[in-house]
């Protein structure tokens, strides 16, 4: 398991385009993939789940992955949230 906290740069933050953008990328990999803001925890291939966050620019958030390509899937979810 890989866990990273990252913060957040979308310029808007995490609203619904960006927030289908980062579960296309996540759904790209085999492993179960988190994200953790305060008390909320979510699955990053769930839609619904990643507009609950209601993330913003300057957030910090938890990145969690479990799985055989956790490292490549932290690593990209990393650059989205910092230069998409």
């Amino acid at each position: 398991m890989k866990k990273k906290i990252i913060t957040v740069e979308l310029a808007d933050g995490l609203e619904a385009r960006p927030a289908a953008m980062l579960v296309q990328v996540a759904s790209q990999y085999d492993s179960r993939i988190y994200l953790e803001s305060g008390s909320k925890r979510v699955n990053a291939k769930s839609i619904m789940g990643m507009m609950t966050l209601g993330l913003i620019a300057g957030q910090s958030i938890t990145v969690e992955a479990d799985g055989a390509d956790e490292d490549q899937a932290v690593s990209e979810i990393e650059k989205y949230l910092i230069n998409a």
